[in-house]
C-alpha cells in the first residue's frame, strides 16, 4: 500500500493511493470491485500521479541531500535542544540507517527530520509564525518544504501523557524537506531561530 499523494505525486496535487498485488487472485477480486463500483482515479488525477513518479528519484534524492544539510546545521544551533535524523551519527538507528543506505543513491536519511526548539509552546508558535519560504502544514513528500508542530497540529488529539510518552512534546517540530536551494532553507530557518 502506498500513498501516491506524498512523494510519488510529490507536488501536492493529487490525493490518492495504490495497492500492489503478487497474488493475482485478490488482485482480480479488487480489480474487479474497482470496475464495478466506480472507485478508481481520474484520468486527471492519474496524469499527475504519472507525471510525479517520473521524477520522483530526482526529487527525493534532492530532498534527502537537503534533510542532511539542514540537519547538520541545526545540530549546531544554539536554539536547537536536539535533532532527529537518522542520517546524523547522534541518531539512535545512525548504524541501520547506513546499512539501509548502502545499495541506494540516498545520504542516510529521508526527506524528514524532527528537532526540538528550547523553549515551550510559545517559542515553537513563534518559530511556526516566524518561517517565510516554507509553509505552516501537516502533509509530507511534496517538492515544497512544510513545516509543523505534531503536539498542536497531527497528534493534537492524543491525550498529552500519550504525546510525552511518544516524544512528541510541544517544543517538537517536524519538517518535510523540499527541494528549494538548501542555502534558502537555512536562511529561513535562520532568521526565525532568532525570534524566538
Amino acid at each position: 500500500m502506498h500513498s501516491v499523494t506524498k512523494y510519488i505525486g510529490g507536488h501536492s496535487d493529487v490525493l490518492s493511493g495504490c495497492l500492489c498485488f503478487n497474488d493475482p487472485k485478490l488482485y482480480d477480486a479488487i480489480y474487479n470491485n474497482m470496475k464495478n463500483m466506480g472507485n478508481g482515479m481520474s484520468p486527471f488525477d492519474a496524469y499527475l500521479a504519472l507525471r510525479g513518479a517520473k521524477t520522483m528519484e530526482l526529487r527525493v534524492m534532492k530532498s534527502c541531500e537537503n534533510a542532511m544539510e539542514v540537519s547538520k546545521w541545526l545540530e549546531k544551533h544554539p536554539k536547537v535542544e536536539k535533532v532527529l535524523y537518522p542520517g546524523l551519527p547522534s541518531h539512535p538507528n545512525y548504524k541501520a540507517a547506513l546499512k539501509n543506505r548502502a545499495d541506494t543513491k540516498f545520504s542516510g536519511g529521508s526527506g524528514m527530520l524532527c528537532f526540538y526548539v528550547k523553549g515551550d509552546i510559545k517559542k515553537t508558535a513563534k518559530l511556526l509564525s516566524s518561517v517565510k519560504l516554507m509553509t505552516l502544514a501537516e502533509s509530507l513528500g511534496g517538492v515544497h518544504t512544510l513545516i509543523q508542530a505534531p503536539a498542536v497540529m497531527t497528534h493534537a488529539s492524543v491525550p498529552p501523557e500519550k504525546r510525552k510518552m511518544l516524544g512528541i512534546d510541544d517544543n517538537l517540530v517536524r519538517l518535510s524537506v523540499g527541494i528549494e536551494g538548501t542555502n534558502d532553507l537555512i536562511g529561513d530557518l535562520k532568521q526565525a531561530l532568532a525570534q524566538i
